[in-house]
């Protein structure tokens, strides 16, 4: 982990500070702050509608901040476009799978690599010897390192729109890590995934960040997840962060109970939980905060 030249604690990371985001006479986001500590995994959570895909696609560059700033490694990047960001280090997965369905595994994940490239049109049109090296060397850290490292060497030449979802997942999780990034923002990474599925891609965040160093930035709606992983958890309500710590921390924000639950109170949520009980309901989706109160 990195340290202050001061001797001090970690500079951040990422550094979000007031932001603001407006559609119109809508605010999506509004006066969000938080830092990412580098090698940290953070997680941003919150109700449905709550802005958390909207702050991702500001931090990323989609989206343009009405108000507010962004530092990523001491940088301002607030009005830096997204192919800029990237190729500092922040890369990205999607809540909706965004891969080539018609292209192999392995091709989406070469696409990952794109920003880093010095080869120019012409050596690529002729593939020319600097465009030759730069295939092999992508070539090789793709199949030696990623590939390997998420275990999906045996799809490496299947057509994406053959995968199961939580394959796709995966392979998009690859080509987010193909962008060599410094934070990894992975957006809702295990939505409509089973356990056995939930707890691989659980597995490989924590391996990425301790075997490769990578901080993590997520969104994510299993709450069991998000408190087992996290060393700082983001709450976000209406645009606004209403908490931020630790998971025990969050866990006991009376706030965070009442965005998740209505009025936040015992009586109500032992109401709530026998309702669920007569009905099937996903698992790992129900607040951490709602299963340990049970």
């Amino acid at each position: 982990m990195e340290t202050h030249p001061d001797g001090g604690p970690p500079a951040p990371l990422l550094q979000v500070d007031g932001v603001t985001l407006a559609f119109g006479g809508v605010k999506a986001l509004s006066g969000v702050g938080f830092d990412v500590q580098p090698g940290s995994i953070t997680a941003v959570i919150g109700p449905n509608g709550a802005g958390k895909t909207s702050l991702f696609n500001t931090i990323s560059g989609f989206y343009r901040p009405t108000g507010g700033s962004i530092r990523f490694q001491g940088e301002d990047i607030t009005r830096m476009p997204a192919p800029r960001r990237a190729r500092l280090g922040l890369g990205r997965s999607f809540q909706n799978i965004a891969l080539f369905r018609g292209m192999t595994v392995l091709d989406n994940i070469k696409l990952g690599r794109h920003a880093h490239l010095r080869t120019n049109v012409l050596d690529a049109l002729l593939y020319l010897g600097r465009a030759r090296r730069e295939e092999a060397e992508l070539r090789r850290d793709i199949e030696e390192r990623i590939i390997d490292f998420l275990e999906i060497d045996h799809i490496r030449h299947a057509p994406v729109a053959a995968l199961s979802y939580g394959l796709q997942k995966r392979v998009e999780m690859a080509r987010a890590l193909a962008m060599q990034p410094r934070i990894l923002m992975l957006d809702e990474p295990v939505a409509g995934m089973n356990r056995e599925e939930t707890e691989d891609m659980a597995r490989f965040i924590l391996d990425v960040r301790a075997e490769w160093g990578v901080t993590v930035l997520m969104v994510e709606h299993d709450m069991g997840m998000v408190m087992d992983l996290s060393d700082h958890v983001v709450v976000l309500n209406f645009g606004q962060v209403i908490a931020q710590g630790t998971p025990a921390v969050v866990q006991a924000d009376p706030e965070v109970n009442r965005a998740y639950l209505g009025a936040g109170d015992v009586g109500e949520l032992r109401q709530r939980l026998r309702g669920a009980a007569e009905r099937p309901a996903p698992v790992g989706h129900l607040p951490a905060m709602a299963q340990r109160a049970a």
